[in-house]
């Protein structure tokens, strides 16, 4: 049998341009925004509070090209381990310092050059503040001209150091206003809350951090992120393939909707009295507008005097249109018992226990029985 011919592209059809699609993950273009407009205000101030410090002296360069490329990692990929306060300020300053050192005992340039990048990489390696700008420092000090000579072991110190310094609190200043973290701080790995040799649940089966070591290793590639986001970002990937494969049930599909409450003057000993005749762990706390102030649970009251304030801690909550697969993460971390479904005004609607989830995942993986999913009315049992 003969194949068709292959299909004749249109009159005036372009292939899509692969060559502008983002290399990096979550490089959207509301990201690469901000990031530019971080660049735009971190440069210019980093040269005018400069300027304002050292004068117009032409002789003294206010802002040195290596902060460029730093102002790049700091602000559009600021999660990254190479844009952290240290790696700035310490790589550009070692670096130079390397470069400014080099310089001083190799005439030879072209040796020199290359010997301050390289000792530059040892060094930053060596006080874990690797920073792919230092090597630009390190080259600016063997290279940058009469200035850079004239400033000596000065360099590294005015204009480099100051430079880093000024850039990196105008990143943390404006990270914060646009509400980004920075310094980036990785998520807490799970951890046992009872105190116990056993590892928390969530490492007991699937992979642990040697499984990340290990692939590592066989990759043979040195990636641009910490191990500790690498295990967060692939036990979200974990929840994220596990809700496409099992989120067609929603919270609302399982809470128990007739939920026991306290107001929060009730006292310890009224609510301990609830937990108790409920055979529940878990009370929301509504306020005067009968909105979620937090809950409270057994744990909580345990040795509270009868006369005392109730202790509230913060609810774990949720959307009914949530799926509830999605609340196995909070409610397997040893910690929480229940989570507390609001409406859109932040009334309370439901509440889903680990019962509950429990009992909608054995029927989800059993495959059989009623249609109906039952759940229990544990309220954090």
């Amino acid at each position: 049998m003969i194949a068709p011919p292959p299909p004749q592209k249109k009159s005036g059809y372009l292939p899509k341009l692969k060559l502008f699609s983002p290399i990096l993950a979550g490089a959207t273009l509301k990201e690469r925004l901000i990031g530019c407009l971080g660049a735009l205000i971190g440069i210019c101030l980093t040269g005018l509070v400069c300027g304002f410090v050292f004068g117009d002296d032409p002789q003294l360069p206010l802002i040195v090209a290596p902060i460029g490329a730093s102002a790049v990692l700091l602000f559009a990929v600021p999660a990254s381990p190479l844009a952290q306060p240290w790696s700035i300020i310490g790589g550009n300053t070692i670096s130079a310092l390397i470069g400014v050192t080099v310089s001083y005992f190799v005439k030879d340039q072209m040796l020199a050059i290359g010997l301050a990048v390289s000792l530059a990489i040892l060094a930053m390696s060596l006080t874990r503040s690797l920073h792919p700008p230092g090597g630009a420092s390190a080259l600016t000090a063997v290279i940058g001209g009469a200035a850079v000579a004239r400033s000596g072991f000065w360099f590294p110190f005015i204009p480099v150091a100051i430079n880093s310094l000024i850039l990196v609190a105008l990143g943390m200043v404006f990270h914060r206003l646009a509400r980004r973290q920075y310094p980036h701080r990785p998520a807490a790995a799970p951890a046992n809350t009872h105190k116990t040799a056993d590892p928390p649940p969530a490492l007991r089966v699937g992979f642990n951090s040697e499984d990340i070591d290990e692939a590592i290793a066989r990759l043979n590639e040195t990636l641009d992120i910490s191990r500790q986001d690498i295990d967060v970002l692939l036990r979200e990937v974990e929840l994220q393939a596990l809700i496409r494969q099992r989120g067609e049930l929603t919270c609302a599909d399982i809470m128990s909707r007739d939920v026991v409450t306290v107001p929060s003057d009730t006292t310890p000993e009224h609510a301990r009295y609830l937990l108790l005749k409920h055979d529940i762990r878990t009370l929301p706390v509504l306020d005067e507008n009968e909105k979620l102030q937090g809950t409270v649970g057994l744990r909580e009251l345990a040795g509270e005097e009868l006369d005392s304030k109730l202790p509230i801690t913060v609810a774990a909550t949720a959307k009914p249109s949530d799926p509830a697969i999605g609340l196995l993460p909070r409610l397997t971390d040893g910690k929480t018992h229940a989570v507390v479904i609001l409406d859109g005004d932040g009334k309370v609607v439901g509440i889903i226990s680990q019962t509950d989830l429990l009992a909608t995942l054995a029927k989800s993986l059993s495959q059989n029985g009623p249609s109906e999913i039952m759940h229990g009315n544990g309220q954090g049992i």
